[in-house]
């Protein structure tokens, strides 16, 4: 399987609405040859992935807003232009303090699925509207068995 060329304009890539964001595949794990995933997530403040590792590195540029990030004992708060290379086993999240957007970068390429079966189409162009107290568990439980499928630990 060989890589292609991905070009996106601003506001272009497959998008999906997960947990009170906005993820757009910039680049797929199948367009970059199972190199590397790029994906743009944009969340209200207080949104953010659960405690989890994968198997994979993943590096993590903050665009807009501020975040706490937390990596193993660590938490480290960031806004626009800060940056974190997280390696493979790390047990890890992030949490928007503001409205956030950052771009996420992981190898090797294929994590996208994960979050492609698991999100909803969006509706409109932006965000959905902001969670209200914890997902229901059935979705928990669609989230923690598909995450174990790509290789992913969910922690919490």
């Amino acid at each position: 399987m060989g890589a292609t060329q991905a070009v996106r304009a601003a506001g272009e890539g497959r998008a999906v609405w997960l947990l009170g964001g906005r993820y757009t595949v910039k680049v797929s794990g199948e367009e970059s040859g199972g190199e590397a995933t790029v994906m743009e997530m944009w969340m209200h403040a207080g949104s953010g992935p659960p405690p989890h590792n994968h198997p994979g590195g993943e590096a993590l540029y903050v665009l807009e807003g501020t975040l706490e990030h937390h990596l193993g004992d660590k938490v480290i708060p960031a806004g626009p232009g800060d940056f974190f290379f997280i390696p493979a086993g790390t047990d890890e999240f992030f949490v928007a303090t503001s409205e956030l957007k950052v771009l996420i970068t992981y190898t090797p390429g294929g994590i996208d699925q994960f979050f492609l079966e698991v999100g909803e189409t969006p509706t409109n162009d932006g965000l959905p509207a902001p969670m209200q107290g914890p997902p229901p568990p059935e979705f928990i439980e669609r989230l923690v068995s598909t995450a174990a499928r790509y290789g992913m630990n969910i922690l919490a």
